[in-house]
Formats: C-alpha cells, sequence, structure tokens
C-alpha cells in the first residue's frame, strides 16, 4: 500500500455497516489498515458482519445505535473515543427508502427517510466532529447517490434526502475546514445490494438501467473501495466538499 493510502493506525467508524455498501466500504477501510467499528440498529446483524469480516483475519468492534437518536449517538460516540481510540474517519452511510409518489407519499415516511439519510448524517457528523476538532485533523465521508443530483420517479423522499446530503457535504468542508477536517462525499450509482433487490428483479428496470447507464452494468460494492480509501486517506488531504460520483458514467451521460 503507497504510503499515500495508508490508513494505519487509523480508528473509522461507518454508519449502516451490517451489510451492503457500509460493509463494503468497512472491508475496503480495513484492507488499507484501519480499525473499523461496524454501526447498525441490529445487534445480531452487527454480530454476523463482525464474524465475516473476522474470516478475512478483520478485528471488527461493533457499537449498537439509531443515527437517529441522538443520545444514544453522544454516547456511543463517547464510548468509542474512549475505549477503540481516536475516531480518525467517519463514514456516514446509513440509509433507507420508501418508494412511492409524492402525492402518496405519507408524512410519515417523508420524516422517517429525511431523519435517517439527512438529519441522521448531521448528527452523526456533529458528535464526531466535536471530538475531531480539538485534534485538528479528521475525514468524514458521506455517501450521497446518483439520486443527489437527478431525479426518479417514486423517490422523492430519497432524492430530497440525498440532495441535501450533498449540500451538507459542502456545508461541513466549510465549517471545518479550518479545524483541519476533509469532508466528502461518494455519490454510487445503482449498485448490487440487498437495498435494490426490489429493482434487480424487474426486468424492465434491468432493461432501462443497460440502457442508461454508458457501462451498462450494476455497480458492484467493491466498485466502491478505491474511492473511499481515497477519501479517507492522506491522498485526498486537500481535496473538500467534493462528490465522487461511482456510477458507471450515468450522471456524465444524457
Amino acid at each position: 500500500m503507497h504510503t499515500l493510502f495508508d490508513l494505519t493506525g487509523r480508528n473509522a467508524l461507518v454508519t449502516g455497516s451490517s451489510r451492503g455498501i457500509g460493509l463494503g466500504i468497512a472491508r475496503a477501510l480495513a484492507s488499507a489498515g484501519a480499525r473499523v467499528v461496524l454501526n447498525g440498529r441490529d445487534r445480531g446483524a452487527l454480530a454476523e458482519a463482525a464474524r465475516a469480516l473476522a474470516v478475512d483475519g478483520v478485528a471488527a468492534p461493533v457499537a449498537a445505535f439509531d443515527v437517529t437518536d441522538e443520545a444514544a449517538i453522544v454516547a456511543a460516540v463517547a464510548g468509542i473515543e474512549r475505549e477503540v481510540g481516536p475516531i480518525d474517519i467517519l463514514v456516514n452511510n446509513s440509509g433507507i427508502t420508501v418508494r412511492a409518489s409524492l402525492e402518496d407519499l405519507d408524512t410519515a415516511d417523508w420524516d422517517r427517510v429525511i431523519g435517517t439519510n439527512l438529519t441522521g448524517a448531521f448528527k452523526v457528523g456533529r458528535a464526531v466532529a466535536r471530538h475531531m476538532i480539538p485534534r485538528r485533523r479528521g475525514k468524514i465521508v458521506n455517501i450521497c447517490s446518483v439520486l443527489s443530483e437527478i431525479a426518479r420517479p417514486t423517490a422523492g423522499a430519497y432524492t430530497a434526502a440525498k440532495g441535501g446530503l450533498r449540500n451538507l457535504t459542502r456545508a461541513m468542508a466549510v465549517d471545518w475546514a479550518r479545524h483541519g477536517i476533509q469532508a466528502n462525499a461518494i455519490g454510487p450509482g445503482y449498485i448490487v445490494t440487498d437495498f435494490t433487490r426490489a429493482l434487480m428483479d424487474d426486468p424492465k428496470f434491468n432493461a432501462w438501467l443497460d440502457a442508461r447507464v454508458p457501462m451498462a452494468r450494476w455497480g458492484e460494492v467493491s466498485d466502491l473501495a478505491g474511492a473511499a480509501i481515497f477519501l479517507c486517506s492522506p491522498a485526498s488531504d486537500f481535496v473538500t466538499g467534493q462528490v465522487l460520483y461511482v456510477d458507471g458514467g450515468m450522471t456524465a451521460s444524457v
């Protein structure tokens, strides 16, 4: 591992990392030398994820908390700082979606999506940044989406949340740059996970995706590894407020 991308000695908290993109990013950061802390609400799923990493020789502590619960976040972050060590890297990955046209979308579902995907990233980011600021260093990576830039029917709440997360990333970058903290984002395209299973099982959607994405394929979780390591490593020390789209060319194409 080139020293620019070496994360040896760094502690990374990855929210929503019991499966899918979050677990894949945790695995990637561990491969670059970081000690990763897994997060999710389901303790059983977290234990299973930790066991999966252990097979690869990665010992990953877990921190079960809900990213919408401010008191739980503050307590968990303090516990990680005390028991694992200073959080050098935060990846805000927790996210949910509810598929419905805006006219049919229940307000409670809107609030739940915004609360998890956007406000949750703010709450966790703020709690972690309060520890990073006195140390004058830190990396924050928010997991955005191609829907941070474009919209798709029945994904209104998710689109609004991810668009907000794009600009929250910029706000974090501007507010915290003077403290030596870089805040950036990854914008995945359509990635093969349990989260996208309903779309993957839809032949019509798959035909649309093949025609819409210049690389004509679904992304794999492993496709995000390089971007995650770059944005969490010294290689990106003068990069802040940016969204790196990993989408097979989707947002570059009309």
